[in-house]
């Protein structure tokens, strides 16, 4: 008997410290579509969050020294950063498969192992289907950022046809996001002593980049040792080997405020802002 009057003490410490139930869960302070659940989805949209922006990677090599992933980590990352600027705006899952170059015979960067393709038909198939999937859920504007400049003209593509066929909704492709890199990026970086490091892949502003996004996908003591890679082995002109975290967060910030000022200045007039 005294054992069972233990347990109910105890028992009744436990109810009082935790509040005599299972608590319920907070809605997470996450902007990522994947983490929600329905419910909270549709609960997002009625109160404004009806914008969602699908970042597009991709999966390629980068040289010896960079992740496959590259693409994908930093466009989640950014467009994460994006979604909190802009405001009531979601991210949808990244799209990791993209046109990469021929399968047979292999051209681009299919040469290298590690890069998966996929056709530029299936790509646009792929993100119309997404973006027609999102707009019955009741978003009002679907937002396409690419990390990767082969399908460019594939996501402008995309939102012409969606946006000549939709009505009470609409594609924004924000060409901005990814022009700062060989632009704006590429020429604050020549301007600060770095004009023989700056090429068009895997070179000293995408390595850098990855540094400042998540530096695991680097492999930074090769890449300090090695002598000065080459197009044989992916490299596309310039020096990545004095890369820095720092001199990645100037292009980041570019990216972040490249897309945000283009969703608040959206010509369609279905801003939510």
């Amino acid at each position: 008997m005294r054992m069972f009057s233990g347990f109910l003490s105890g028992l009744s410490l436990v109810l009082a410290l935790y509040g005599g139930a299972p608590a319920c869960a907070a809605t997470p302070d996450t902007v990522d579509f994947a983490d929600l659940t329905w419910t909270e989805i549709r609960d997002a949209i009625h109160a404004g969050d009806t914008t969602i922006i699908i970042p597009v990677g991709g999966t390629e090599q980068s040289g010896p020294y960079i992740a496959v992933g590259k693409h994908d980590v930093r466009a989640m990352i950014l467009a994460r950063r994006i979604a909190r600027d802009a405001g009531h705006t979601l991210v949808a899952p990244v799209v990791a498969y993209v046109p990469e170059g021929g399968t047979s015979p292999r051209t681009s960067h299919m040469r290298f192992p590690g890069t998966i393709s996929i056709t530029p038909a299936t790509f646009r198939a792929l993100l119309s289907d997404a973006a027609e999937s999102f707009r019955v859920q009741g978003f009002r504007r679907v937002v396409l950022i690419g990390d990767h400049g082969g399908y460019q003209k594939d996501l402008r593509a995309v939102a012409d046809t969606l946006n000549r066929r939709w009505q009470g909704a609409h594609v924004l492709y924000v060409a901005a996001y990814y022009d700062v890199v060989p632009g704006a990026y590429s020429t604050w970086l020549r301007q600060h002593g770095h004009a023989a490091e700056v090429g068009m892949h895997a070179d000293l502003s995408d390595t850098s980049l990855m540094l400042a996004l998540d530096p695991a996908l680097v492999r930074t003591q090769a890449l300090r040792a090695a002598p000065l890679p080459t197009t044989a082995q992916g490299v596309y002109g310039g020096d990545p080997r004095q890369a820095s975290a720092a001199l990645g967060q100037v292009g980041a910030n570019m990216q972040v405020t490249a897309a945000v000022a283009a969703m608040q200045h959206d010509p369609t007039g279905q801003n939510p802002h």
